[in-house]
């Protein structure tokens, strides 16, 4: 701990790295998904709560079932991704934490008690999205591309997919082994004094 990585490994995460929206016709193979996420697993998260869950549409029937709910600009390129993950989080992510946060079991209470909803549902979302981000950085560094989209309708993906309404949907990935010859040029980003402050 404590040291850089290496610059290739910088610009295989994050300076080279882009959103693909093509893809080669090369598999990704469940042990991939597998290592993918027990990588992103080790991300931390506020308390270890670990509310991030994952279903990795693969199958060609299963991304017919996603199909509806894309916009259409999505269809294509997620039709054509070997994978398209959806990042969703547990509502009720709190029966884990006795098992997950042993330190402070009774911390389930914070998010059980009567008008503690939307406190326990900003805290799924805000960290099932910190944690749909260590994702995107695993499949990189794993040596795979990554497509992360919201263009769908979260509704119609939640009863298709979660129909029991404990698992939200938050984005998709897709993921794979991308097409360099169909991207675009990189967009521009806010440089540090635009979006930092030092105080």
């Amino acid at each position: 701990m404590g040291m850089p990585v290496n610059e290739e490994a910088l610009n295989i995460i994050f300076r080279d790295a882009r959103t693909h929206v093509g893809w080669l016709d090369k598999p990704v193979t469940d042990e991939m998904l597998r290592n993918i996420y027990d990588l992103a697993k080790l991300g931390p998260t506020s308390a270890n709560t670990m509310p991030m869950r994952i279903a990795f549409v693969k199958s060609a029937a299963a991304k017919e079932r996603l199909k509806p709910a894309l916009m259409p600009g999505n269809v294509e390129k997620t039709m054509a991704a070997p994978v398209c993950a959806i990042i969703a989080h547990d509502s009720k992510f709190y029966e884990h934490i006795p098992r997950l946060f042993p330190p402070m079991p009774s911390m389930k209470d914070a998010f059980t008690q009567p008008g503690k909803e939307q406190f326990a549902a900003t805290h799924a979302l805000r960290n099932g999205t910190l944690q749909g981000a260590y994702v995107i950085i695993a499949i990189r560094a794993l040596g795979l591309d990554a497509g992360p989209m919201s263009g769908f309708d979260n509704a119609k993906v939640d009863a298709e997919f979660f129909p029991d309404g404990r698992w939200k949907s938050n984005f998709l990935v897709n993921i794979g082994y991308g097409d360099a010859g169909k991207l675009r040029p990189r967009l521009e980003r806010l440089p540090f004094d635009e979006a930092c402050k030092i105080l």
